[in-house]
């Protein structure tokens, strides 16, 4: 997969996370099947404005500081539970139910 094979694979994959759920950036990566968080990162960074970017949180259910409070309210917005600045991925975490589609 080449880097314009893998951004767009990335951000279909968060536009498949749907309302009121999450995915790390791990997850994602695991999704794709290709690279690490810090790649999917990258991509969010780069690209990620017109997908629902802020369904992607760090493994520790805490937004990244220059978008946490925009993303803890649209988070809420889309009914997630965020409790003292942090999502439970418990119980908000995506889990796809078919990767391979």
């Amino acid at each position: 997969m080449d880097r314009e094979e893998y951004v767009e694979a990335v951000l279909l994959a968060v536009e498949s996370i749907p309302p009121g759920s999450v995915a790390t950036y791990g997850d994602i990566a695991s999704y794709v099947g290709q690279g690490g968080p810090r790649q999917v990162g990258a991509i969010m960074r780069e690209y990620g404005g017109g997908v629902p970017w802020w369904r992607v949180i760090r493994a520790s259910g805490v937004p990244a500081e220059e978008v946490g409070d925009e993303q803890l309210q649209r988070l809420r917005g889309d009914g997630v539970r965020v409790t003292n600045g942090k999502v439970n991925l418990r119980q908000a975490r995506w889990s796809p139910e078919n990767p391979e589609d």
